[in-house]
């Protein structure tokens, strides 16, 4: 090594070859290589499956398309939608103001204002930030800091040799220290690191000494713990996780809105249920009429009269019913959409203004069936955990590799009675280090490394196992609403030619109480099946309504004329 004096002078300019200058051009390249050397580094960059935007953003609306069949074969009537006068004898209620609202119109406010939804906004929010932060952990580190001492410590020395021991003098080494240090530690997505720093400390001990000894280390894993795809790990289950989050919430969507519509066609049954029953008691009212004036003729009896006037006092009860049931699905629909000056408690009076659509569709169950297997949410979940449990594998396998770590440090060495001499030999490259180092690791037996990688088969192939079992009761979902469908459109044929034979027979049971051949209890009999009849066919209709519903939710989908299209929660600022 070459000697050098420990005394002050003026420092030599920086050669253009000095070390320091390697030194900071190799920490220039190691960043470069930190930063651009995979682009979306555990996001895509290292094989992970990126779902598009649009299919975990925008909800997609059922194509029915209408089937082709005689005209005669449909609904020739639609149930009474206009509410008769309520008589004078009814109940009075406080008048309410009446909001019509559109199905479009429901649609928008739950997605603004419902409150499940505005809690499961927030859960792509969170699963966001813990992204970011498994992103973060390859930023760099400065370090630093600054040390003071004061030292008083013994020294023992021999002065007189002798053979009983010689003479012991005891002098003290009385002086200070102080240090500082500043640093930067570069994480790596090969593992490794890379630390860049630059001690100085300044000893005074009957006079100065200046040192001063920048350092640049790396290590680097050669085999566990090494290389991009094990690092890109925890970062790739928090992107899975982030992508499964988005996916859920768009579940949740779908089924806030399929809610909302099935709440809003029970709301339409009942208000129109009420419209059957207060035409129920017109009718029932009138023959009490009708058997009052025989009764005053001389035609009629008594007992008719009686007849007559429990059948008004029944009727009267299933309004007070029905509209017991238009409050309840009313407050129903109120708490899904939550929208402002619409409360539960609101003497506001919803009125559906979209209305049924009694058209026969035409279905194919094997394209229905593959689109449900495309686009329900469930499916696309099970994918992505498979993917995690795929990538669980990998990092178990790498696991059980030997740990191989491979180190070099370069250290430049300055020393001097003022810092500036200690820079200068510094810069002359006068006194410098190298270190190689090579550390193994290997486990004996390893039994732990190979339980969690029979754990991560296991959970992979219950995960595949999963998602046959998703996709079969996805299939039996969409092929019960597919029937469903089928049935509600039968049952409206049904209840559409009973409603119409019901009202023959009133009409023929009140001709022959006028001619004196029917009593009272005759012609409200025939009024109440007609009343059932026209419940049958609004309740028909209101199911096959909410099994278009059903069979859009079985798909992924959602009944209406354009896409939907939801974001999640902004991030709260700090």
């Amino acid at each position: 090594m070459k000697n050098a004096e420990l005394k002050a002078g003026s420092p030599r300019p920086l050669p253009a070859s000095s070390p320091i200058r390697i030194l900071f051009i190799l920490h220039s390249a190691f960043c470069i290589l930190h930063c651009g050397c995979i682009s979306h580094f555990g996001t895509g960059g290292t094989g992970e499956i990126v779902i598009a935007d649009p299919r975990l953003h925008e909800v997609h609306t059922l194509d029915l398309q209408p089937a082709t069949r005689p005209a005669t074969a449909e609904p020739t009537s639609q149930p009474n939608t206009q509410a008769a006068t309520r008589p004078t004898s009814l109940p009075a209620t406080r008048p309410a103001a009446q909001v019509p609202i559109s199905i479009e119109q429901c649609r928008q406010w739950a997605l603004q204002n419902n409150l499940d939804l505005r809690v499961d906004l927030l859960n792509p929010t969170i699963a966001r930030e813990n992204l970011s932060e498994e992103e973060a952990r390859f930023e760099s580190l400065f370090t630093g800091g600054i040390d003071f001492s004061s030292i008083n410590s013994p020294n023992v020395t021999q002065t007189v040799p002798g053979s009983g021991g010689g003479v012991f003098t005891v002098t003290g080494a009385k002086g200070t220290q102080s240090s500082a240090d500043a640093g930067l530690v570069v994480p790596l997505q090969t593992g490794g690191s890379i630390n860049l720093s630059l001690p100085f400390s300044k000893s005074n001990f009957g006079g100065p000494v200046y040192s001063l000894s920048p350092a640049l280390s790396i290590n680097q894993p050669l085999l566990r713990n090494g290389w991009f795809d094990a690092n890109a790990h925890p970062i790739r289950i928090a992107f899975y996780e982030y992508q499964i989050s988005q996916a859920l919430t768009k579940l949740e969507v779908i089924r806030v809105l399929a809610d909302m519509e099935r709440a809003y066609w029970r709301l339409y049954a009942a208000r129109e249920e009420l419209a059957v029953r207060k035409k129920e008691y017109d009718l029932a009212a009138a023959q009490l009429d009708r058997a009052r004036r025989q009764a005053r003729i001389g035609t009629g009896s008594e007992p008719d009269v009686v007849r007559a006037e429990s059948g008004v006092a029944d009727t009267l009860d299933a309004i007070i019913t029905a509209e017991n049931a238009v409050r309840d699905t009313q407050r129903d629909l109120k708490r899904i959409l939550n929208a402002p000056g619409l409360e539960m408690n609101s003497p506001t009076v919803l009125v559906p203004a979209t209305k049924p659509d009694a058209t026969l569709y035409q279905l194919d169950s094997d394209r229905l069936v593959r689109a449900a297997t495309e686009q329900r949410m469930e499916m696309l979940e099970t994918e992505l955990r498979i993917a995690e449990e795929v990538s669980n594998v990998r990092l178990a396998r790498n696991d059980m590799l030997p740990l191989v770590s491979l180190g070099y440090t370069y250290k430049v060495n300055g020393l001097g009675a003022v810092a500036e001499d200690a820079w200068s030999m510094v810069t002359r490259d006068d006194f410098k280090d190298h270190t190689l180092s090579l550390n193994v690791q290997v486990p004996l037996g390893n039994e732990a490394a190979r339980s969690r990688l029979r754990r991560a088969l296991a959970s992979r192939i219950q995960q595949l196992a999963t998602q046959q079992q998703r996709a079969l009761q996805i299939q039996q979902e969409v092929l019960a609403a597919i029937d469903s469908l089928a049935a509600n459109w039968q049952r409206i044929l049904a209840a559409r030619t009973r409603v119409i034979a019901a009202a023959r027979v009133v009409d023929v049971e009140t001709r022959q109480f006028n001619l004196g051949l029917r009593t009272s209890t005759d012609v409200l009999d025939a009024q109440n099946r007609l009343a059932s009849a026209q419940s049958s066919e609004i309740a028909a209709l209101t199911d096959y309504q909410i099994a278009q519903v059903d069979l859009a939710f079985a798909t992924g989908t959602l009944l209406g004329a354009s896409r939907v299209h939801w974001e999640p929660a902004p991030t709260p600022k700090p």
